[in-house]
């Protein structure tokens, strides 16, 4: 017999709306700062919308200097995740292997090492030999150079969630799954409640942290969110015989293909260039025949293992492939952290102390006025370069 669903206060101080690991997060940090009042609502279980269909990859390789330290605060966050919220979470840092075949990628990745470094993130490229060395599963023919960063690696998304929720609750916020907003009440260009399909939140700030769904979530409040969904799908191997425990997430940046240890097999994946827009979450074989050719060419001995099963998720995708944080200038109380792109479980843990120090008037410890919405009615828009 199910038990019967906790109601919606009847008001808050701030409703985030959304489960995963962003929404979590950010209920998390509000609530250990002592906000009181704060309530999560997200339609399903927690975590079940994007988060816990993540490939679990954790990084600070990136591009740009606001998602390079994103990345390396929430690395920070992973490696001492036991220890502060009670909860092993299986992280394995291996590292993040980038296999490079043409001279503009490796140039444009000497770039982003070197900024990487200044920005204290121990990457660096390497040569084609130590490549292999490392995945000893790929086939080097055409790889010029590849970029490595040690302290990377993946870890468990539903163990996130799982400490993160935990940790909220005991600090003092109110989450409730399967608990869908509705919409949000504006009055002079101000939020003034959340609405559910078990009653209204008064309550004069929300948080935006629902992933592809944010577009529909801003409208309501008459704020746009340029955030589109894309199916993403993951793959796991059945066992691979002599599989190197400490075979870093490897990605084969030309095609995507990318894959790492999922207990003794691999979990493996690639973006689809044919991919519509959308919200099917149903797994496909058309991309099967651009994943087999990519294996063949760049990790052939994984064309005869077995597939063991895999699922669909969705990325949140923006134009510039750069998250959406900030506040609206438009609708006073309305705050936001989404469109990711593919990397929100990954910086979640930043991402949750920015929202606070956002919501507590505070400045983050990194400046994210660059990922303000309104960025896009301007020309202030630089595109994050290493997207998987």
């Amino acid at each position: 017999m199910t038990a019967p669903r906790r109601p919606p206060p009847s008001s808050a101080s701030v409703v985030v709306i959304g489960g995963g690991v962003v929404g979590l997060s950010s209920a998390h940090s509000l609530a250990r700062a002592g906000v009181r009042d704060v309530v999560l609502l997200d339609a399903g279980a927690l975590g079940s919308g994007s988060t816990c269909k993540a490939a679990g990859g954790v990084r600070a390789q990136f591009s740009d200097p606001v998602n390079i330290a994103l990345g390396a605060r929430s690395l920070e966050t992973f490696r001492d995740f036991p220890r502060r919220f009670g909860q092993d979470i299986d992280l394995r840092e291996v590292g993040y292997l980038f296999l490079l075949d043409s001279r503009l990628a490796v140039r444009a990745f000497e770039a982003n090492v070197a900024l990487q470094n200044e920005l204290g993130v121990p990457s660096r490229m390497i040569s084609v030999a130590e490549a292999k060395r490392l995945s000893p599963l790929i086939d080097t023919d055409g790889l010029l150079a590849a970029a490595y960063s040690p302290t990377d690696g993946h870890c468990t998304p539903e163990a996130v969630v799982l400490g993160y929720a935990a940790a909220a609750r005991l600090a003092g916020a109110t989450l409730l799954p399967h608990c869908p907003a509705t919409g949000i009440d504006v009055r002079d260009g101000r939020v003034t409640g959340v609405r559910t399909d078990a009653g209204t939140i008064r309550t004069d700030t929300v948080v935006c942290a629902a992933g592809p769904w944010s577009t529909e979530v801003g409208a309501w409040a008459g704020v746009d969110l340029p955030v589109t969904p894309l199916r993403r799908q993951i793959l796991v191997t059945e066992p691979v015989p002599g599989l190197d425990p400490h075979t870093p997430f490897t990605i084969d940046f030309a095609t995507s293909f990318y894959f790492h240890g999922e207990g003794p097999g691999l979990l493996l994946g690639m973006s689809d260039p044919e991919e519509s827009p959308g919200f099917a979450l149903t797994r496909s074989d058309a991309w099967l025949p651009r994943l087999g050719e990519a294996v063949k060419r760049r990790a052939p001995a994984l064309a005869e293992v077995g597939i063991a099963g895999g699922w669909a998720g969705l990325y949140e995708m923006t134009p510039d492939h750069n998250a959406l944080i900030g506040r609206s200038d438009t609708v006073e109380g309305f705050l936001y952290a989404t469109g990711f792109s593919g990397h929100g479980f990954l910086m979640g843990p930043a991402v949750g102390e920015v929202v606070r120090d956002l919501y507590l008037d505070e400045e983050p410890f990194v400046d994210v006025s660059g990922l303000s919405a309104a960025r896009f009615a301007g020309a202030d828009v630089r595109p994050e370069l290493n997207i998987v």
